[in-house]
């Protein structure tokens, strides 16, 4: 037993000899508690036993206990707004000395109601005044070395209404975006509408239907909506609103007016307002002076808010910063071996020069510059991944990532020891890099992006690496499947006789949106489309800033419903490093919406719900987040436009990049399908779909999913494709015109027999299966290999299945039995030789048919 946990059960040992009652003063008793047995949700929790739900279930014998330090937080969702009147905090012997009580409307945005400080444990009964849903104990200064624990948390008070607010007098619309389905000549514009001026105007066509739209910024509660015809009135029309500028909800029909200056009570929300004309008034089109919009201000809920601080999980520093190599050595120590862990990091260095620094990273650690290049952000030291804690074996080095800074290495080569999941983004390596760990050992990696390295690249235990729209000085060696696609300096094809496989450019290319400080302030860039690329985006950076008052910042303790709201209001996400419980599938519906992730912030969907659906729209940017399959099956983890979708996205498609999934590995984790893609056209740029072969909640049906990849869309492109250990089919292609560059797999180790695989008359589901139906479909640089510990005597058909069409082509392609377990009779169909043996000999196919 510890020294915590001797002072725990001696403090418990005390607690319980006198369980202290907790009520709220006589005066008060009218008022209810609003807290026990709500939802409860912390920043961190000292173990299994001391949950967060155990300061709210009315027990005094049970506890929540947090983590070791000083910024640690607890929050009760009431269920919905409140008048709040008195908190009463419990403390076990481990209390605050100063702390906050705040309260929030939606779990992201907080408004203080009492500041303790010089706290002396024992029970707190503080009288507050405030509404709201959420109520927290953010703490700031602990009294003893261990963290934060409560006997009970209560908020008493009463349940709140919102109050409705007043129609303000002020034009929302104002200086908006507007637009028009016509103009009748470029000197009336659709923004003339909405510039206040009263002698300029928008005119339409003459034509009907003719509409009018304005674009608010933010979802709105809509009052009133003022209009200022010109002589070509409308007489019949529709005003109308829309959280997403697609779909539209009428508040008003029109019908008979006669023009002038008339003013429209209305009730409704949306971001977007409409004056949708039917049937003109006059032989012109259709003409304003001005459009006004007015919102509803007061009551006690308001739109969620974009912007704002970056959450407690986000360390930014810059070369002044004190102490610096202790802050990255102390998440280091901590996150080194949590491979499963529950705590999630994100470094944000501004621009400047960073002398004699070692970032060493460990398991959900993310380090990226602040700059808008690479250069603004120079380390003259280290970035480094090794592998001490796994004995020198590199295998298991997940979930981490470096992006957006330039290193000079101190001894002239930087350690970037990964597996799967830790992109290299955006890097200025003034140097060389080496792959492998100390020592040479193992290491099954990984993924290059849209960076530059001055020197030689040496992957030499890599099993298998893929690198693109890249530079290199040099490339030696590698083991099976050194992949390339736009690397200036990159390797010929050697791949008859050698590893590798390289195309000069890489078809569509566009890369992961990033923050970046801009002045003093944060925006997130967000970069455009090439094709036929080759070589780094940087320093043209061609693409588009938003400002950070465009995002929800997503931190924990946020809920699903707030997401879901927040993307209505046509906020974008970015979810800071934490693990968020979903109890609602997080719905992206509108067009360009960027979904950004920092500190591998993880998604877990709770009861059988999909974690994350995208509309059939253009341009959504998905980036740098995990998704972990909860303890109940989910139909879908990821699902990329809803089912028979078929819209155009060519121009701008949707894009998937260090989006990872996970099932099982930090507890039971089950799921049917992990990413179905069923719009067209888009873009897998690096990701890891894995069924997890190790941890906890690992069993053949106990962590049970039987598709990783499964597309259904046409003209889909993947690059950097990590999918591993699936029931059936690792990936499955029903759409049209799909390419792949680059596929890494490894077939599930746990199938108990060959019967359990079997299908169809052939032993074992392919790592990559192309429907029969499919007429074109191309692939390069493919890898299957099969470690069958459960049975060692399953020899699977083949490592690949496809039809045998002119249009189906498939290049360097192998597999590989991983010291004999288990073993492959074909490569591609009933084509190529078997593997053999204990040697780990590729059987390699160099292009099919």
């Amino acid at each position: 037993m510890g020294l915590r946990s001797l002072g725990v059960a001696l403090a418990s040992t005390v607690a319980l000899i006198a369980l202290p009652v907790v009520a709220p003063p006589s005066a008060l008793a009218a008022d209810a508690n609003l807290s026990q047995g709500r939802t409860a949700a912390s920043s961190s929790t000292e173990n299994a036993g001391t949950p967060a739900a155990a300061a709210v279930d009315g027990d005094t014998g049970t506890r929540w206990s947090s983590a070791a330090t000083d910024d640690q937080w607890f929050q009760v969702d009431l269920g919905a707004t409140a008048s709040i009147s008195q908190v009463v905090l419990n403390w076990e012997a481990a209390y605050a000395a100063d702390y906050k009580i705040q309260v929030s409307p939606d779990g992201g945005s907080w408004t203080d109601l009492r500041t303790v400080t010089g706290g002396d444990g024992g029970t707190d009964t503080l009288t507050v005044s405030g509404q709201g849903r959420y109520v927290r104990m953010q703490g700031i200064h602990r009294a003893t070395p261990w963290g934060y624990s409560l006997w009970e948390f209560q908020v008493f008070g009463t349940p709140g209404t919102t109050q409705p607010g007043s129609c303000s007098t002020a034009d929302s619309a104002q200086g908006k975006t507007a637009s028009a389905s016509s103009t009748e000549n470029a000197g009336i514009p659709a923004s003339a509408a909405v510039d206040g001026n009263d002698s300029t105007r928008w005119s339409s066509q003459a034509a009907d239907p003719q509409w009018l739209r304005v674009d608010l910024g933010s979802a709105q509660d809509i009052c009133k909506i003022d209009l200022n015809w010109e002589a070509a009135y409308g007489k019949d029309f529709q005003l109308q609103a829309s959280t997403d500028g697609q779909n539209w909800n009428t508040l008003k029909t029109v019908a008979g007016a006669t023009g002038g200056r008339v003013s429209y009570d209305v009730s409704g929300t949306g971001r977007y307002v409409r004056i949708l004309g039917t049937a003109r008034g006059t032989a012109y089109g259709y003409s304003l002076w001005e459009v006004a919009v007015h919102t509803t201000s007061g009551g006690t809920s308001g739109p969620v808010q974009g912007g704002g601080d970056l959450g407690p999980n986000v360390i930014v520093v810059d070369p002044s910063t004190p102490n610096l190599q202790q802050k990255f050595d102390q998440v280091f120590t901590q996150q080194e071996s949590a491979q499963f862990g529950s705590e999630r990091y994100q470094f944000l260095l501004k621009p400047g020069t960073y002398n004699g620094i070692n970032a060493q990273l460990g398991f959900y650690t993310s380090i990226s510059g602040l700059g808008l290049n690479p250069d603004d952000t120079q380390i003259n030291g280290d970035i480094t991944v090794d592998a001490g804690w796994f004995n020198g074996n590199a295998t298991q080095n997940f979930w981490r990532s470096a992006e957006n800074l330039a290193i000079t290495p101190s001894n002239g080569t930087d350690r970037w020891a990964v597996a799967q999941a830790a992109p290299f983004r955006r890097i200025h390596v003034k140097g060389g890099l080496n792959l492998a760990p100390n020592g040479y050992g193992w290491a099954s990696g990984g993924y290059i992006a849209d960076s530059k390295i001055d020197g030689t690249v040496g992957p030499y235990s890599q099993q298998q690496w893929y690198t693109r729209d890249s530079s290199v000085g040099g490339w030696t060696n590698g083991v099976w499947n050194m992949t390339f696609t736009g690397v200036q300096g990159a390797p010929a094809t050697n791949f008859d006789t050698g590893p590798y496989t390289t195309l000069d450019t890489t078809p569509i290319s566009r890369e992961k949106p990033f923050l970046y400080l801009d002045g003093n302030d944060y925006k997130v860039f967000v970069p455009a489309k090439r094709t036929n690329v080759r070589g780094v985006s940087w320093p043209a950076n061609a693409g588009t800033s938003l400002p950070l008052s465009q995002f929800y910042l997503v931190k924990p303790g946020a809920t699903a419903a707030t997401i879901n709201t927040a993307l209505a209001q046509g906020l974008n996400l970015l979810f800071t490093p934490g693990v968020y419980h979903l109890d609602q599938t997080i719905n992206v519906t509108r067009p360009d919406t960027v979904v950004l992730g920092l500190g591998l912030a993880t998604l877990v969907p709770d009861g059988g719900i999909d974690a994350m659906h995208v509309a059939d729209v253009d341009g959504v940017r998905l980036a740098g987040f995990l998704i972990d399959a909860g303890a109940t099956r989910s139909d879908t983890l990821l699902q990329i436009g809803p089912v028979g979708a078929g819209a155009d996205h060519s121009a701008n498609p949707t894009t998937m990049q260090d989006v990872f999934i996970r099932i099982g590995g930090a507890g039971p984790g089950l799921a049917t399908n992990s990413v179905v893609v069923n719009s067209d056209d888009v873009v897998i740029d690096h990701t890891w779909i894995w069924r997890a072969d190790h941890g906890q909640g690992v069993g053949w049906e106990t962590n049970r999913a039987d598709y990783g990849l499964v597309v259904n869309g046409d003209d889909v492109l993947t690059t950097g494709l990590f999918v591993e250990h699936f029931n059936k089919y690792d990936v499955l292609w029903n759409g049209e015109r799909g390419r792949t560059i680059f596929f890494q797999n490894e077939k599930a180790y746990d199938a108990p027999n060959a019967a359990a695989i079997t299908h169809d008359g052939i032993v074992g589901y392919a790592a990559y299966k192309v429907a029969d139906t499919v007429n074109v479909h191309e692939a390069w640089g493919l890898g299957s290999y099969c470690n069958y510990t459960s049975d060692p005597s399953i020899v699977q058909r083949h490592g690949f299945q496809v039809p045998v069409k002119s249009g189906i082509k498939l290049h360097s392609i192998q597999v590989i039995s991983l010291g004999g377990k288990g073993q492959y009779a074909h490569v591609v169909n009933d084509t190529g030789a078997p593997t053999s043996g204990t040697d780990t000999i590729p059987s390699k196919i160099t292009q099919y048919p």
